[in-house]
């Protein structure tokens, strides 16, 4: 069972979430504007939001920076706009995954399921009980902390999912379409989308990618994550 914010406008639309996913056992609250959905999270702990990109006051894409300037919560996009470079822009911009209307609530529940199993280590197959360590970088899955060189590290939810999903490897070569599946949940997507969060995560670790350190693309292949010194030419 999740609690779960519904941001949508549509009443019909709305009652129907607000009703099917209740009969699955989720502990709903609804609102039908961004404005709204701000002062909910702000206010209440959710699992996760489910927000629709068409709203009367700020546009979806609007409230989800907005939202990720004071929550990590998982969300949600449910939108009617298939456009590839939209929904890519979405995803780097913050979103955990997205539904294209119409869905059903088997689906919406089973993107839940997954987005939760990332953002809850142990509430699917169990989290690794060790602290995972890579030279000067150490990453503990249960805490959800990560450090390097005795500093912690402050990581987005999705940064500490990428850091650690690599770490557990360490030296081995990681394709991207792994870590779309595992990390992201998702069966395709653009590369940008792991880019930019590596972008992200190579400036908290010190380095580029012109000057790795512990973070190694591999052009066409993948990427791995290895103490300093131990990594050869990016290719």
């Amino acid at each position: 069972m999740a609690s779960v914010l519904v941001v949508e406008d549509d009443q019909f639309v709305r009652s129907a979430l607000i009703r099917q996913l209740t009969d699955a056992s989720h502990t709903v609250r609804s609102v039908g504007t961004a404005l709204e959905a701000l002062r909910e999270v702000a206010h209440f702990r959710f699992d996760v939001v489910v927000l629709d990109l068409g709203l009367p006051d700020l546009d979806g894409s609007e409230a989800l920076k907005m939202l990720r300037g004071i929550t990590d919560v998982p969300v949600i996009i449910a939108t009617a706009r298939d456009d590839e470079a939209e929904i890519v822009r979405l995803l780097n911009a913050g979103a955990d995954d997205y539904l294209t209307k119409p869905f059903s609530v088997e689906h919406l529940s089973a993107r839940m399921a997954a987005v939760l199993r990332r953002a809850r280590p142990g509430a699917g197959e169990a989290a690794p009980s060790g602290v995972l360590r890579v030279g000067g970088l150490t990453v503990d899955p249960l805490r959800r902390q990560a450090g390097l060189d005795g500093a912690r590290l402050d990581l987005t939810r999705r940064e500490f999912d990428l850091l650690a999903f690599l770490a557990a490897r360490p030296g081995v070569v990681v394709p991207r379409r792994e870590l779309l599946a595992e990390v992201w949940q998702q069966s395709y997507g653009d590369d940008q989308t792991i880019d930019v969060h590596l972008s992200w995560l190579r400036r908290k670790l010190g380095e580029t990618a012109a000057r790795p350190r512990y973070l190694h693309t591999l052009r066409g292949v993948g990427v791995k994550l290895e103490p300093p010194g131990e990594g050869g030419p990016v290719l």
